[in-house]
């Protein structure tokens, strides 16, 4: 096959029948087509074309009932399995605040939707998945066996477009690079910004108005803000957490949905390079290998400072954070302060 062109769908169902057990993400980037264009392959074949209409889908699938939600990024899978209840709906953002099942996500990032139906022997599985114009998942939900089938056709059958054509009109994906922004910004106007901050949701307006990266800001501020520690650290956190069973909050996100837990957390377990956490409701697989800082970070709130622990890649790309579970209104917890503050360092040459 000609590397420069892209498998017709024939030529994907093939390639899926020859490799069954293999990841869909990782089939796709083997034959050189996004992950939506593999699924898109099987439209009339178990696949319906749907609509990326998001606040249609979060209304209509509180109904559907106990399912699994996943977002994920090139490092980190996250799934939650719930209800999707206490939804919000919106242009810019859209929630589901429910306690389980908690998203924050972007419309306008969501381009290609597909209802997906899978046998196996006598059992169908059933999902939503959801891609941006690049063909990469921003956000899947996957039914469980007490979900509610007819209510999932109710809403496929709301969602499905007119056009049930399989080619898609994928734009390239944006080239991330690891780079810094260049800033007239000094190291004191930047620690007397943050010093003033009193919500952690501030922080995203003040590194724009200070035309700051992420990152750049961890690496300006001082470690009395902001300090690195050991790359390994982030699962040294996850054992101490289920070993204080202090509740955390992990969240893991794309440009089109962040996924968030919050709760103690049980079943903590290496596997290669994954670090997993397989709970009864909260799954975890995250790539350490993919780590190429680790931070602690304080943030001045009205209820005091609260501490998170950022992962970022290669890219520069913030992967995944945690923090403690807190009420607005309360102070951070004391036991994940401590375990936070407990991590080891980074060294000087890591530094």
């Amino acid at each position: 096959m000609d590397a420069r062109v892209k498998p017709a769908p024939h030529e994907i169902r093939l390639a899926r029948a020859e490799n069954p057990k293999m990841r869909e993400r990782d089939l796709a980037s083997q034959l050189g087509v996004s992950e939506a264009e593999l699924v898109a392959a099987y439209i009339g074949e178990g696949v319906v074309r749907l609509e990326p209409r998001v606040n249609d889908l979060l209304t209509g699938l509180e109904a559907v009932g106990e399912v699994m939600a996943l977002t994920r990024n090139e490092s980190a899978v996250h799934e939650k399995i719930g209800v999707y209840d206490k939804v919000v709906t919106g242009e810019q953002t859209a929630m589901a605040l429910g306690e389980n099942i908690d998203l924050r996500i972007f419309p306008k990032r969501w381009a290609f939707g597909f209802a997906v139906e899978k046998r196996d022997g006598d059992d169908v599985r059933r999902s939503f998945q959801f891609f941006d114009k690049a063909g990469a998942a921003v956000h899947k939900v996957h039914l469980r066996p007490s979900s509610n089938v007819e209510a999932y056709e109710q809403l496929v059958e709301k969602l499905r477009s007119e056009d049930q054509s399989v080619a898609l009109d994928i734009e390239a994906a944006d080239v991330v690079e690891a780079t810094v922004v260049e800033t007239t910004t000094t190291v004191e106007e930047l620690r007397d910004r943050w010093g003033k901050l009193t919500d952690t949701h501030q922080f995203f307006g003040m590194l724009r108005t200070l035309k700051l990266g992420r990152q750049q800001a961890l690496h300006m501020v001082g470690e009395d803000y902001a300090w690195r520690v050991e790359n390994d650290a982030l699962t040294t956190m996850l054992h101490k957490s289920v070993e204080t069973q202090v509740p955390i909050m992990c969240f893991v996100g794309n440009d089109g949905c962040i996924q968030i837990h919050s709760g103690p957390i049980q079943n903590v377990k290496p596997m290669g390079p994954w670090i997993n956490i397989f709970d009864e409701t909260f799954h975890l697989h995250f790539r350490t290998d993919h780590v190429q800082e680790l931070w602690v970070v304080r943030k001045p709130t009205t209820d005091g400072h609260v501490t998170s622990l950022e992962a970022y890649d290669a890219n520069g790309e913030l992967v995944i954070q945690f923090f403690g579970k807190r009420k607005e209104g309360h102070d951070e917890r004391v036991e994940w302060r401590e375990v936070a503050e407990s991590l080891p360092r980074a060294t000087a040459a890591a530094a």
